[in-house]
């Protein structure tokens, strides 16, 4: 997991953009797909082959940010007569547009992820396709892998059904005008039931000892012909929608455990040395961490609008650092079979516009006996292909971050900034990292004489800030 996310809105301004171009060279990130991936995909998108099964009289729906056109995932959620609760939840199916072996396919292997950077996006596949034909849009009729999951009162997972259908979206939502109709009461049983739903899978993580981590967000944002950093902290919205992929991704594990064949998303229990670790980080910041609270109990208490509830959660994303993919085959199961976070096997497979694992994960599930032969022979590749995709996506993330800082603060050099020391490290106490107050900046902090003081208020000066080597660094005033 990332320790920072960010999004942007607006378009910039040259000399940042120059700096972002630059590197996408540097990493060599491809700028256009080869002609033969495009004219496969234009041929594919014109007649992807019918599902047996029609599902367009369910009115779907989707929740993603404002700007999104990929969209991957579209649910309707309704009660059940006997009690409980009905998931449905559609997923793009890529592989109905993908060929095994062509050359849409090979150029997804080489890509593996898709890339987000503060101007543009690489996308896995085509935008003829993730953003167009395979697309959940809404009021047009997409192929998908549809789920019908069946929760009782408590959302404990009762039965699970998968199979391809036609789907039409209705309403194409975001976070927030989903967030208003829910607390307003205005939304319509489908979106007001992801609340009692999410909620209720969200007692469940607490209950098996998962946990999910509400790390602020930062964001571009242009106002008045510039640009402005703030902090986003995620809605409850946000987490509930996340609480029906997780629940699609564990549903989707077992299956694939109980057949024998699979590829999982796993992470194993963080060693001790890491959790002493946040209870020393814990002590520094002033938060109360009884012995007899879980550390998945500690992370419900906090908010993260408090500046030293928000550093300790940055902190919590080293125990998340780690994680992998595991392919296990012929009822050969791997000594690891769970997501230490989630608290249960879990597999990534709700995101196939953008990641490449969640097709194959998706072709496993339907036919979770007997495999297509193109899924097993590039089953055993998967892990390091994604390992390597999400190196390079990290690598996008953090730089371009580091970039857009440094751009922002490039014409402040000396100026004086308040904040909070949100990092030390634990080997070199006088460095570390500050998030200031205003602009919404989190960046290296060193050059002092003393052990910053953790989770307190800091006045720093600004030593440096560089877009073309994407660099800000700060010393304590």
């Amino acid at each position: 997991m990332p320790s920072r996310r960010i999004r942007v809105t607006g378009t910039p301004e040259a000399p940042l953009r120059a700096a972002l171009t630059a590197l996408r060279t540097e990493l060599g990130v491809p700028e256009t797909f080869p002609p033969e991936v495009l004219a496969e995909a234009e041929a594919a998108a014109k007649s992807p082959p019918p599902p047996a099964e029609d599902a367009t009289d369910i009115p779907f729906f989707t929740i993603d940010p404002p700007t999104s056109m990929d969209l991957d995932q579209a649910m309707h959620l309704s009660r059940r007569g006997t009690g409980g609760f009905r998931v449905r939840y559609a997923i793009a199916d890529v592989a109905a547009f993908v060929v095994p072996g062509g050359a849409l396919d090979a150029e997804a292997h080489r890509r593996v992820t898709t890339l987000y950077f503060p101007d543009e996006k690489t996308p896995l596949h085509p935008p003829l396709l993730s953003e167009g034909a395979a697309s959940l849009l809404p009021d047009v009729t997409r192929p998908a892998v549809l789920w019908t999951i069946d929760l009782d009162a408590d959302g404990r997972t009762s039965a699970v059904d998968v199979r391809r259908a036609l789907v039409r979206s209705r309403a194409k939502l975001d976070y927030a005008t989903a967030q208003r109709q829910i607390d307003a009461g205005t939304a319509e049983e489908p979106l007001a039931l992801l609340k009692d739903i999410g909620e209720a899978r969200e007692r469940l993580e607490v209950e098996r000892g998962g946990i999910s981590l509400n790390v602020p967000e930062q964001e571009i944002v242009e106002r008045d012909d510039t640009y402005e950093l703030a902090y986003r902290a995620p809605l409850p919205a946000d987490g509930w929608n996340a609480q029906i992929s997780l629940l699609t991704g564990m549903a989707a594990a077992d299956l694939m455990l109980t057949h024998g064949t699979g590829v999982l998303r796993t992470l194993p229990t963080a060693p001790d040395g890491a959790v002493g670790r946040l209870h020393r980080t814990a002590h520094a910041l002033h938060i109360d961490w009884p012995h007899h609270m879980s550390y998945a109990q500690l992370i419900r208490s906090l908010d993260p609008h408090l500046p030293h509830h928000a550093a300790f959660l940055q902190e919590c994303t080293t125990l998340l650092r780690g994680a992998g993919y595991t392919v296990f085959r012929d009822g050969n199961l791997p000594p690891v079979t769970t997501h230490a976070a989630v608290a249960a096997p879990y597999t990534h497979c709700t995101a196939p516009l953008r990641r490449l694992v969640d097709r194959y994960a998706s072709e496993l599930c339907l036919a979770p006996s007997s495999p297509p032969a193109w899924v097993l022979a590039g089953l055993d590749a998967l892990p390091k292909q994604m390992a390597d995709g999400n190196r390079l996506a990290g690598t996008v993330e953090r730089e371009c971050v580091d970039i857009v800082e440094a751009a922002l603060l490039k014409d402040r050099v000396g100026d004086l900034f308040d904040g909070y020391v949100v990092d030390v490290e634990e080997r070199q106490p006088t460095v570390g990292k500050v998030q200031l107050d205003t602009p919404a900046v989190v960046a290296r902090l060193e050059g002092g004489t003393t052990p910053l003081p953790l989770g307190e208020r800091l006045r720093v000066r600004l030593t440096q800030a560089d877009p073309g080597t994407s660099k800000v660094r700060f010393a304590p005033a």
